[in-house]
């Protein structure tokens, strides 16, 4: 059985109730059908219903109708979303007004939906931006406790096993924040460690990646590498991190006794992250076109439930493997609130 199949078989095993609010979109109609079809989640579709189910026949899908369908204009609990949203807001300077108008948004219904514990994670982006889906997501489920902010990883596949679990590894941040700070990069290493014990069920070797191993080049740079390094010791003393780390010694163990003797990471890491966006949108890119290496994500973390962003390019099968994963991460974070 390869990751995505362990993930998806998780899934099934402690189904999540997840919330597609581009519910009138052809990809979503299609990977919903899918999913119910297989069992993998209990799935609530945002839209009108008659459009639903009209579009529904007209693809000759056949397991839509067993889908939670809600209107967001007509829905019962409406006005109690509403009076979520304003007292979610109300210090923003939210009016009733904004409020009432806001809450027919799907992107907002979906995200109140999930405050309100009704759903258990959302996946959008098919239609609508990375912005547009992120925006209600942070104003409404906001980050996870002790986080303050969110991060995009990517988890990567490659034939040569030796390399993370059986050839998979998870590169971070390739997708949201731009030039991280010490304490954000630090943040973006236990979050990322985290995804990696819910979705790679491993345990987490995290190489902080930079341009030199243990000091041997000097530069501001590498300093906020070490200082980030220190930081998520300090918030997660239990896991397996080291930095600054070249890349080279992070994957290789020959390259690592050389250059980082010692090291509980160097050589065996199965997460790495990056620098800056920057560093690792390019490097996840490089690998992915050249070596063929297969790139899944971004997978959003950091909030406080699963909300992950899709691709307007994106395919049914992207669909159905985000709304697996995303309940794996929803999974993950009931057991974490129950230990």
């Amino acid at each position: 059985m390869n990751l995505i199949d362990e993930i998806i078989a998780r899934a099934k095993s402690d189904k999540q109730r997840i919330v597609l609010p581009e519910g009138t979109e052809e990809r979503t109609l299609k990977a919903a059908d899918r999913l119910i079809g297989d069992g993998v989640a209990d799935i609530i579709l945002l839209g009108n219903p008659d459009e639903i189910i009209s579009l529904a026949e007209g693809l000759d899908l056949k397991n839509i109708y067993q889908a939670t369908i809600i209107n967001p204009v007509t829905h019962e609990k409406r006005q109690d979303y509403t009076d979520l949203l304003l007292e979610l807001r109300r210090s923003k300077g939210l009016t009733p007004e904004k409020a009432a108008q806001l809450v027919v948004d799907p992107l907002y219904y979906a995200c109140l939906m999930i405050k309100a514990g009704d759903a258990d994670g959302e996946i959008a982006g098919a239609q609508n931006t990375t912005g547009n889906v992120l925006r209600p997501a942070l104003q409404i489920i906001k980050t996870a406790p002790g986080i303050n902010c969110v991060s995009g990883a990517f988890l990567m596949f490659t034939d040569n096993k030796s390399f993370g679990k059986d050839g998979v590894l998870l590169f971070a941040d390739c997708a949201v924040i731009p030039d991280p700070s010490a304490s954000e990069l630090a943040q973006i290493a236990v979050v990322t460690a985290q995804l990696a014990r819910s979705l790679l069920n491993v345990e987490p070797q995290v190489a902080m990646l930079s341009f030199s191993t243990k000091g041997s080049a000097t530069h501001e740079k590498i300093d906020k590498i070490t200082e980030a390094t220190r930081i998520a010791k300090e918030m997660a003393p239990d896991l397996l991190i080291d930095g600054e780390l070249q890349a080279d010694a992070a994957l290789i163990e020959k390259v690592a006794t050389q250059k980082a003797k010692g090291s509980p990471v160097a050589g065996r890491a199965n997460v790495l992250v990056f620098p800056s966006v920057e560093s690792g949108n390019i490097a996840y890119k490089l690998v992915q076109r050249i070596a063929g290496i297969e790139a899944v994500g971004p997978i959003l973390q950091g909030m406080a439930a699963p909300v992950n962003d899709l691709s307007r390019g994106c395919s049914v099968d992207d669909v159905y493997t985000m709304v697996a994963i995303a309940a794996n991460q929803s999974i993950a974070l009931k057991k974490d609130k129950h230990s």
